[in-house]
């Protein structure tokens, strides 16, 4: 007699010979795991309350009721939860009638309005003293047309293209330097343009393999004499005429 597959529809997406690795045995702390993830703890700051209405400007006309932080609450929630406005409206009212709050709550329309203006407060923790760690690397964009529906109205092809996203992080997690180029510009030839953005002494300087040139050398020692560079080694990487006798960083490195 012959075993049937169960499932057979999933037939191509299996492999032969694979075997679940491991099971699950504390299904007390997995299933607890499962049920934090659906749980939502929201707290409003009491900073944010007092600093929720818009302070009087002094100016004739009508005056401003919500201030920056009370837009950018319904904002977050807006792409937190992917809510349309209107939506968004309501559950912040909900939110603040649950905590007791007799804050006024932002409208759809002052929401769509006030998208454009609003300054989103970005605070960035940084260390006080000492030099930082610099992490570059690079990502693909891909950016598309209009979309379906201006295709189809208006019989224009979709057109794709693609640009290059360069970044500096810190050790932090921090971007602190970036630049958008096009999709045939190296990673290397970035390097200045994002070193001139960093005003703080810089102590490593970590890269890929792609980053292993010698403009990149210079241009670090240039901006942080003395700091550190740390690229992976090409597997075709030639040291320089003076390797035997004035060794570089970079040729410490491929030594």
């Amino acid at each position: 007699m012959v075993k049937r597959m169960t499932e057979p529809h999933k037939r191509p997406y299996r492999h032969p010979k694979y075997k679940t690795a491991y099971r699950v045995k504390n299904w007390r702390e997995y299933e607890q795991s499962l049920r934090d993830r659906g749980d939502i703890t929201l707290w409003i700051t009491p900073e944010a309350i007092w600093a929720w209405r818009a302070p009087m400007t002094g100016k004739r006309g009508a005056q401003p009721i919500y201030a920056d932080i009370a837009i950018e609450t319904a904002l977050a929630l807006h792409l937190l939860f992917h809510l349309p406005l209107r939506q968004t409206e309501g559950f912040l009212g909900s939110v603040l009638r649950l905590m007791g709050l007799t804050l006024p709550c932002p409208d759809h329309t002052t929401l769509s309005r006030r998208n454009a203006t609003v300054a989103i407060q970005r605070p960035v923790h940084r260390a006080s003293v000492g030099p930082i760690d610099l992490i570059v690397d690079s990502s693909g964009l891909k950016i598309c047309g209009q979309g379906e529906w201006h295709e189809k109205k208006h019989g224009e092809k979709k057109v794709k293209r693609w640009k290059k996203l360069h970044l500096g992080i810190d050790e932090q997690g921090q971007i602190i330097a970036s630049t958008v180029t096009e999709s045939r510009e190296q990673d290397p030839s970035q390097v200045p343009e994002l070193l001139m953005q960093i005003d703080r002494e810089i102590g490593r300087f970590i890269g890929d393999g792609i980053y292993d040139q010698e403009p990149v050398y210079t241009a670090v020692e240039e901006h942080s004499a003395g700091a550190r560079v740390i690229i992976l080694p090409r597997k075709d990487a030639v040291l320089s005429p003076t390797a035997t006798t004035v060794p570089t960083q970079r040729d410490a490195l491929n030594l």
